[in-house]
């Protein structure tokens, strides 16, 4: 095997959810001052391929697109074991829906060539679109199977997907190259040992801008995303309150009467 890409994507800390905003103007998240991890399932993506290059050989990238601030995310993917990553970073990527993020992506594997499988996590925990995947194959004119819980050999050159679907599981053939998205199911991210997280600090990080990659301008960003937030309404909600004054005894007769009232008990 010559070459496996990983997709990964910083996502916020759901620790720090509460944090989140939306721009009220571009109606976007605002994710500035708010930490971020790597999205959960990109890791079993990115174990799948660590453990493919272990059986196969080859090379383990990882491909992101991400403002610069995603190096810190990077660095993790690095520390587990993959051997180096390039940032697609460009403020002309800011606001891409599924499908634009998916165009931007596709060029990101063409610029990094001769691959044989591309990895990716099921879905996002920020956006949960489950989109993006499906879609970068389309880009790339590749087979995609999506909901990948086992991959093994076979005695040929093929590799042997097992696919959640409604009712179980089926079992494919596949050669190469493929787009691959994984559920938590595939496997258990291996820990990140400290002699790994000091390689990590040697890694090669190439950072790429839309010079690099030649994406027309009208696909991508905002300008080039047919999903857009057409509004966004902050709703809030407020318990109704009540105060009972009077004695002790006023006040545990009142509130009695006030459960019974609510039917939480009955007489």
């Amino acid at each position: 095997m010559n070459r496996i890409i990983v997709c990964v994507k910083p996502v916020p800390d759901p620790k720090h959810w509460d944090k989140v905003s939306m721009d009220p103007e571009t109606k976007t998240l605002k994710r500035e001052g708010i930490p971020n991890i790597m999205n959960p399932l990109d890791k079993h993506a990115l174990e799948a391929a660590l453990a493919l290059r272990e059986s196969r050989g080859g090379e383990v990238v990882l491909l992101s697109m991400a403002p610069p601030f995603a190096k810190t995310t990077i660095r993790e993917g690095l520390a587990m074991g993959a051997d180096r990553a390039v940032l697609l970073s460009d403020r002309v990527f800011a606001g891409s829906d599924s499908l634009a993020t998916a165009e931007i992506l596709a060029a990101g594997c063409r610029w990094i060539g001769d691959f044989d499988i591309v990895l990716c996590g099921n879905l996002s925990i920020d956006g949960s679109t489950a989109q993006i995947c499906s879609q970068l194959a389309e880009m790339l004119e590749l087979p995609n199977v999506m909901h990948v819980i086992g991959l093994g050999e076979s005695a040929g050159d093929n590799l042997v997907i097992t696919q959640k679907i409604e009712n179980g599981y089926v079992k494919l053939a596949s050669g190469f190259p493929v787009v691959l998205s994984v559920r938590k199911e595939l496997n258990k991210p291996r820990y990140i040992p400290f002699t790994g997280i000091l390689a990590a600090e040697s890694k090669e990080i190439t950072m790429l801008s839309n010079k690099d990659l030649c994406v027309d301008p009208e696909r991508i960003g905002l300008a080039g995303s047919p999903t857009k937030m057409a509004g966004l309404e902050v709703r809030k909600f407020e318990r109704r309150k009540e105060k009972l004054e009077g004695t002790v005894d006023d006040i545990v007769e009142k509130l009695v009467e006030k459960i019974y009232q609510c039917g939480v008990i009955e007489c």
